[in-house]
């Protein structure tokens, strides 16, 4: 793999599969994260021919918090969490988003938790949405023993110093975008993780259900690099090969399942 994006809606790009397809040809992998259950099922079965494409289950606390998803739901993200490796985009949304609704939201993800540490899986992956709930994600990984079986992963970190230092202490990853690298903490935080821990992503689409372009996926994917290599004062060349390898080892990108 030349480049891998670590946290992607592939499966709500019109054309996902195209893009899927054409990437394999590129050298393009992807970590596609859902956002429901019915989605997980959905994108596992539309990407079943892409070996480049891992499908993660989800449950996006938006879509818990408006109430797109309910109790059926709950329960069939913890069956998935007990079946598939992958696991994503799952969390807590403690902005306004979120509002009112955290408590629902921690029940959920500590029941899908538990479902996931208690049916372990080798090589199991995590994403995880933490807006404003940066140390209540950690302390659910941690207090659900998953952090024990799997690679957690924080997408587009936003949280304090002090929860960055959490996270890198309980073993976290983490995936840097475009977005992250637009604020002052963001490139901070960049310049001073350990580079083991880094990951690059699109959290693309911006719009759900429309068509989009792989060429936008690798340009965002090479300007999140070259910038992440020019903050940490390295080989962007280097870097990228580094962080190809780690995001294909974590995503068994070689094995064609």
């Amino acid at each position: 793999m030349r480049l891998v994006d670590m946290h992607c809606h592939l499966d709500l790009m019109a054309n996902g599969l195209e893009i899927a397809r054409e990437a394999e040809g590129r050298g393009v992998g992807f970590f596609c994260t859902t956002v429901t259950p019915d989605g997980t099922q959905e994108a596992r079965r539309r990407f079943a021919p892409c070996p480049n494409v891992r499908v993660g289950a989800g449950l996006h606390p938006w879509w818990l918090a408006d109430g797109t998803c309910g109790e059926p739901d709950v329960e069939r993200a913890c069956e998935l969490a007990a079946e598939i490796p992958y696991l994503g985009e799952l969390g807590l949304d403690g902005g306004k988003r979120g509002a009112g609704t955290q408590e629902a939201q921690a029940g959920a993800l500590r029941r899908i938790l538990r479902s996931a540490a208690a049916h372990p899986l080798a090589g199991r992956v995590a994403s995880f949405h933490a807006v404003r709930s940066a140390d209540a994600v950690i302390g659910l990984v941690e207090e659900t023993g998953l952090a024990e079986d799997a690679a957690c992963i924080l997408h587009w970190f936003s949280g304090t110093s002090d929860e960055l230092w959490r996270a890198v202490r309980a073993g976290f990853l983490f995936s840097v975008n475009e977005h992250m690298l637009a604020t002052k903490r963001g490139r901070e935080y960049v310049r001073i993780l350990p580079e083991d821990r880094l990951l690059i992503e699109t959290d693309a689409p911006p719009e759900l259900g429309a068509p989009y372009e792989l060429d936008r996926i690798e340009r965002s994917l090479e300007s999140t690099l070259e910038r992440v290599a020019e903050l940490r004062g390295c080989d962007p060349e280097a870097l990228g090969t580094s962080i190809a390898r780690r995001s294909a080892a974590l995503l068994r990108l070689s094995d064609h399942r």
